[in-house]
């Protein structure tokens, strides 16, 4: 996957316009935390069931994931996953750049169902 691709996918948005509760700063930077808690809770748990495993099964010894270092592969993979997970972390302002300059029309669900009801 490119980070192109990377990208396209995590601009990816539900139709209708978007509902706002609080100032849209706010919400902008609330969306970007929870997306960001939302992540490391997923990573936290995968790591911790991993960690847990392979010292239970005795692959690993205590410390020897902190003593790591990755190979140019490894550091190239990774690097590419952080770039795609800033572009889903700050989908939010991606979405509303695309829409600041005409990439995008924000059409609710509601205007959707009554055009197709319309038009049958």
């Amino acid at each position: 996957m490119s980070f192109a691709d990377a990208l396209a996918g995590a601009g990816a948005k539900p139709a209708g316009k978007r509902p706002y509760f609080l100032e849209p700063q706010v919400e902008r930077v609330l969306a970007i935390t929870m997306a960001m808690a939302q992540e490391l809770a997923v990573a936290r748990q995968r790591t911790d069931t991993l960690e847990r495993l392979l010292l239970e099964k005795g692959v690993l010894t205590p410390g020897e994931i902190d003593a790591f270092v990755p190979d140019r592969a490894a550091s190239a993979e990774r690097q590419m996953w952080n770039q795609e997970f800033i572009a889903r972390i700050l989908r939010i302002v991606q979405q509303e750049n695309e829409a600041a300059m005409g990439g995008g029309v924000d059409v609710a669900s509601g205007e959707v169902g009554e055009e197709l009801a319309s038009d049958a």
